[in-house]
């Protein structure tokens, strides 16, 4: 099966009258989200977030069948891939997938015969005769994986992605205005299970990307060894944690989160380095990012304003969802969002 560009950066126009579902396969918890798109606006017309099972197909076809879903698309996080912004001589989009594979290899850890390649031109009018590129690059082996999985269970693939490329759209999409010059740059901080995704926009346009290997297990396992309590105990208590506990369930959090800051203001003092703009915002999503206080913590620990934002600002929530339910979970639907977007 061939897949037209894969990591594409959505653009203003949405193609018209659709159904789209995108499917987030996470380390701790599958999550779908069902579009209608017509025009410009998008419909929700179902979700569901489930905690991932030993028999991951068992579970993929009893809810895709749940909600009447045969096509999907899908994306990657983690060590399979991997996103570079890298300087390019000029060149139009034609000249540079034929140059694609033999550049690519300067700038990814992996060999091109190994991955899928793609590529998208961010900016073509940088001085001395370069342009901006976005270079994004999947294991074949992971995306044979996932593919075969997916056909296991009776749905057929329309597009991969990148999760930081989904949460990307997803952002632009609900958010249209955020490169103001009120905030030129802004950064986007996915907290998830396992890893957290973090992207830095310039006008809208992303500069930087990374896979951050710190997430909400973390902060799970921390409080099960602070309050000597099993995983999924100290999950629940960072959800809800304990009135007469709450100072100690902050601290152990924060202890977390403080690694966690340091990886982004590392990754902010590159990006500033090579940038004349700095990062005036963060917005945060993911399930990693509910503990109560933790986005005021991490204003404290960074000081820049953090925000939680709103994965369906702008999709319309079907009258047969319950519209309280699917605000709840929103946060941690973001990526799938993306996906459906495509």
């Amino acid at each position: 099966m061939k897949f037209k560009n894969p990591f594409k950066i959505l653009k203003n126009k949405i193609p018209s009258d659709r159904i789209s579902v995108g499917i987030d396969i996470g380390s701790s918890a599958v999550k779908i989200v069902k579009l209608k798109i017509s025009g410009n606006s998008s419909d929700l017309l179902d979700f569901v977030i489930e905690p991932v099972k030993p028999d991951l197909a068992e579970l993929l076809k009893k809810i895709t069948s749940s909600i009447d879903v045969k096509i999907v698309n899908t994306g990657f996080s983690g060590p399979a891939t991997v996103i570079r912004y890298v300087n390019f001589p000029r060149m139009n989009l034609d000249e540079l997938k034929q140059a694609l594979r033999f550049e690519a290899q300067k700038h990814i850890p992996f060999n091109v015969s190994e991955v899928n390649l793609d590529v998208s031109i961010l900016k073509n009018n940088l001085s001395e005769n370069k342009m901006l590129v976005l270079l994004a690059a999947a294991k074949k082996d992971a995306v044979k994986q996932r593919l075969k999985l997916l056909e296991d269970v009776g749905l057929a693939t329309s597009r991969l992605d990148i999760d930081s490329i989904a949460l990307i759209n997803s952002f632009n999409f609900n958010y249209p205005a955020e490169g103001s010059p009120k905030h030129k740059a802004v950064a986007l901080l996915n907290i998830g299970a396992s890893f957290t995704n973090l992207n830095i926009l310039e006008e809208s346009s992303p500069r930087l990307s990374r896979d951050l290997h710190i997430g909400g297990n973390n902060f799970s396992q921390k409080l099960a060894d602070l309050f000597a309590k099993d995983f999924a105990s100290a999950e629940a208590l960072k959800l809800k944690p304990e009135q007469e506990n709450l100072n100690k369930t902050a601290a152990g959090i924060e202890t977390v989160l403080s690694s966690l800051a340091h990886e982004v203001r590392v990754s902010f003092d590159y990006y500033e380095s090579q940038c004349v703009s700095s990062v005036g915002q963060i917005f945060l999503s993911g399930g990693g990012s509910l503990f109560p206080g933790l986005k005021d913590m991490l204003a404290n620990l960074l000081g820049i304003e953090v925000e939680q934002w709103d994965p369906f600002k702008r999709i319309q929530i079907s009258s047969a969802i319950d519209s309280k339910k699917a605000k709840e979970f929103s946060s941690q639907l973001a990526i799938a969002v993306g996906l459906a977007l495509r």
